[in-house]
């Protein structure tokens, strides 16, 4: 029995990973380009990214990494939006990355470790590898240089970010919430 748990443990795409990443994609695309708030052309306030802060907790990098990818791509392609494939490499690494940190760093303690996973992801991901993507479209139509539209994105996603770990924080502490990722 021990071993027929571990090889399914060991398996990356098992039925209920894989439908767990179905869901967490759709949630990206609904919370990131269908209920997102757009304060100006230029700033767009979303949670997108929880879904898959919560995959590359429950899944790992791997599932993380790929939720975001096909959540870009897909999302782009449903409303309209040119796909770029440095902000989708930006979303990539924010779900790698902080798969990676919650994973390497469980003596830290869940609300320690999930607030650095959130935060180091998101300065890497959303921050500076979106906005490099982003960076040529805003300096040629807008005439904001890289330096303004940096700062606008770290003071945004310092917040987001903020309320995102805080919404997976409180998820976490739901006895049977934390037993289910612990166990997917």
């Amino acid at each position: 029995m021990q071993k027929r748990e571990e090889t399914k443990k060991s398996r990356v795409f098992t039925a209920q990973k894989l439908t767990i990443m179905a869901l967490m994609i759709a949630l990206s695309i609904v919370l990131g380009k269908y209920l997102a708030i757009n304060v100006t052309t230029m700033i767009r306030i979303s949670l997108e990214n929880l879904p898959i802060i919560i995959s590359a907790i429950a899944l790992g990098p791997i599932g993380g990494g790929l939720v975001a990818l096909v959540a870009d791509i897909l999302g782009c392609i449903l409303v309209g939006y040119e796909i770029n494939p440095i902000v989708t490499l930006g979303a990539v690494s924010l779900g790698v990355i902080c798969g990676l940190i919650y994973k390497y760093t469980p003596l830290l303690g869940t609300v320690k470790r999930l607030a650095l996973s959130v935060m180091v992801a998101h300065l890497i991901g959303s921050v500076t590898i979106k906005t490099v993507g982003l960076a040529a479209f805003y300096l040629a139509n807008y005439n904001m240089g890289f330096g303004t539209l940096f700062l606008i994105r770290l003071g945004t996603y310092f917040v987001t970010g903020t309320v995102e770990a805080l919404i997976i924080s409180l998820l976490l502490k739901n006895k049977a919430i934390k037993k289910i990722i612990t166990n997917i």
